[in-house]
């Protein structure tokens, strides 16, 4: 999102102007027709499919923010930027690394098939194909455990509330 939208610290009301500079034409209202995520096959999709390096230069927290707020939930893409791929899972998107030829053949059937949907199985760990293909994917246990428990950094430190708790009554603080 351009930067003069980051001057809000909510989470929430960026969905608007996700991709702002490509969504929109110059007025920054109208819908620019030759953008692939206004068309309306791909209306209320949660599963966005990306090329190299997703993220690069979207460092900041406002970037998942408004993937989220769009109704991204699952990001597939052959590689991210750190810095964007760990705030993923700060924010409970699910972001999958798979093999570009695999991106790349699952953009050609998106393309080519009206109503395409991938289901997407956090436990087990893979995608399926309306056609029944499953796709396997990996992903750090630690970070797995994280979405599928719906902890964000304060649901991580929430875990140790009563141990936080007996700290600071043995030290007087609480």
């Amino acid at each position: 999102i351009p930067k003069q939208f980051l001057k809000r610290i909510a989470r929430t009301g960026y969905g608007d102007v996700l991709f702002y500079d490509w969504r929109y034409l110059e007025d920054g209202k109208t819908e620019n027709p030759d953008f692939e995520m206004n068309a309306p096959r791909y209306q209320g999709a949660s599963i966005l499919l990306s090329k190299d390096n997703f993220g690069c230069g979207s460092s900041r927290e406002h970037a998942p923010w408004a993937l989220h707020d769009y109704g991204i939930r699952v990001i597939l893409t052959p590689s991210y930027a750190d810095i964007f791929y760990n705030n993923c899972f700060n924010n409970g998107m699910l972001p999958i690394r798979l093999d570009s030829e695999v991106i790349e053949t699952l953009f050609a059937e998106t393309r080519a098939q009206e109503g395409y949907a991938l289901t997407v199985d956090l436990e087990a760990m893979t995608i399926t194909k309306p056609c029944g293909g499953v796709i396997s994917f990996a992903l750090n246990p630690f970070l797995r455990e994280r979405l599928l428990n719906g902890w964000d950094q304060i649901g991580l430190t929430l875990r140790f509330e009563d141990k936080i708790a007996a700290y600071e009554k043995a030290h007087g603080i609480a």
